[in-house]
């Protein structure tokens, strides 16, 4: 998940692209620079807030994000070997890890 700050820093550069391209074409069709900063600053200054709450939205939808295997897992700074068991477990269960094969000599 995204901090919020990055969400805001993603959705200001994104903008930022866009108020050059509005500008340019704003002032190509109207030719008048109090216009132009007018249309392209109330524009994007309305995308900029409703982005960051359509990146916040979508931060809650699950369909579709690739969840990492152990992301329920609680981690603690020292593991015991039950949860390092049940780390291996949980992996082979959906397939990253394969059990090594039982040898007998």
């Amino acid at each position: 998940m995204d901090t919020r700050k990055r969400s805001w820093v993603k959705s200001i550069t994104w903008r930022a692209v866009g108020v050059v391209i509005l500008g340019a074409i704003s002032y190509a069709v109207t030719r008048d620079l109090g216009a132009t900063s007018v249309i392209t600053l109330l524009f994007h200054g309305l995308r900029l807030i409703l982005y960051y709450w359509h990146e916040r939205l979508w931060e809650r939808v699950s369909w579709g994000k690739i969840r990492h295997p152990l992301q329920h897992f609680c981690m603690r700074e020292n593991l015991t070997a039950g949860d390092v068991a049940e780390i291996r477990q949980i992996l082979e269960e959906r397939g990253y890890v394969a059990r090594p094969p039982e040898y007998v000599i």
